[in-house]
Parts: structure tokens; C-alpha cells; sequence
């Protein structure tokens, strides 16, 4: 159960495989993901996690709940 806080790139990743994304696709400056006609962009890896803002904006885009994604 993912907390909604600090969360590596890879976790997030799988996260949203459980929750229907498919696989990151290459995009020009950022890789994304996609479920139906969502899309999601992907921050590049970088050596720090992903901070709370910018998960709130991911999970936003992605139209995931605070709640829905604590329950993973």
C-alpha cells in the first residue's frame, strides 16, 4: 500500500500497472503511460524520489483518488 508521500520513479511505475496503464511508451522529453484515453507523463529518472506535489499532479492527469491510490 503506497503512502501518498516521497515515492521512487519504479514504484510509481508499477503502481500504475496495477491500476490499468500500460507500460511507459517513449515520448520526445518524457516517457508516458496509458490507459484508455488517459495519458501520463513520467518524470525522467533522476537520483531523488518523486515529491508529493508532483504525485498529486501524476495521479490528477491520471483521474486516481488520494484514497484509491492509498489502497493499492
Amino acid at each position: 500500500m503506497p503512502s501518498f508521500g516521497l515515492i521512487k520513479r519504479s514504484d510509481l511505475i508499477r503502481y500504475l500497472r496495477q491500476l490499468g496503464f500500460e507500460r511507459p511508451y517513449s515520448g520526445s522529453k518524457h516517457q508516458y503511460m496509458v490507459k484508455d484515453h488517459i495519458t501520463v507523463r513520467i518524470p525522467n529518472p533522476h537520483k531523488s524520489d518523486i515529491g508529493k506535489g508532483l504525485l498529486a499532479e501524476i495521479l490528477r492527469q491520471a483521474g486516481i483518488g488520494k484514497d484509491e491510490w492509498e489502497r493499492l
